[in-house]
């Protein structure tokens, strides 16, 4: 495993100090990169939280991932060039307002000067790191965004005045995520089983590929279109995303779903 090869991935420099400005070339250069992605839910493959095997999947093969594997990949970059990171637990909010179960979302604390939120892993989300300590609104290029304290003594964290996610201050290993990452990867109520996506920011927007369905935003403009042929798809993964794959991946049938 190694760092500067991950840097290369990313197209990032090796930092001269582990500060708040090298985070946030780092934290954006990932998101430009390194596309968030469910394809291994519905390709076969095993996701297994192990650090040797994420780098393999993300630096090695070109892929990307969702939160339990980017953010964990990311916090290893990120303590091999000197910063210190704590993975923290994080559930989201329904669309009816209710926090999901614990582990729902894997995300990091970047402790430098003060505390940092940094999360390349939640898809359409803050593109530089968040202070976890600022008082008030902290704008960005992706909107507004606002971490409150709760009477419980988690975060809330808030975009365009809609909440997130709360995040759990207690320090995990990325072991702990295992179970719930299985869940999402496996049942028939995951999200994640549900549907196919591939992600990743542009200069304009946001590109996305879920299934057969292209789908491309610019400012305000959405445009969407159906892809007609296995090697349409096939060339979309490798042209937009820099994935080369073998075959289209297929919306997996679960079992226990009518």
């Amino acid at each position: 495993m190694d760092p500067d090869a991950y840097l290369a991935r990313i197209g990032a420099s090796r930092p001269e100090r582990a500060d708040a400005r090298a985070l946030r070339d780092l934290h954006l250069r990932h998101l430009d990169a390194v596309p968030f992605e469910n394809l291994s839910v519905h390709l076969g493959e095993p996701i297994e939280l192990d650090e040797p095997r994420l780098y393999d999947k993300i630096v090695r093969r070109g892929r990307g991932g969702f939160c339990y594997e980017l953010n964990g990949a990311f916090a290893w970059l990120l303590t091999e060039l000197g910063f210190e990171v704590a993975l923290l637990s994080a559930r989201v909010f329904t669309p009816d307002g209710e926090p999901g179960p614990p582990f729902d979302h894997l995300t990091l604390r970047v402790d430098l000067d003060e505390p940092w939120l940094a999360d390349v892993g939640f898809g359409r989300f803050a593109r530089f790191p968040l202070r976890l300590d600022a008082v008030g609104p902290q704008r960005d290029p992706e909107g507004e965004f606002l971490v409150l304290d709760t009477p419980d003594g988690d975060l809330e964290v808030r975009h365009d005045g809609r909440p997130v996610y709360l995040v759990e201050t207690r320090p995990r290993r990325l072991r702990d995520f295992a179970p719930t990452c299985w869940w999402q990867a496996t049942s028939p109520d995951s999200h994640f089983t549900r549907s196919l996506t591939c992600s990743l920011p542009t200069p304009q927007g946001r590109i996305t590929l879920s299934g057969d369905r292209l789908i491309e935003t610019c400012g305000d403009e959405r445009e969407e279109r159906t892809l007609t042929s296995d090697e349409e798809i096939l060339d979309v993964y490798r042209i937009s995303f820099g994935m080369r794959l073998d075959r289209v991946p297929a919306l997996r049938q679960v079992p226990g779903r009518p």
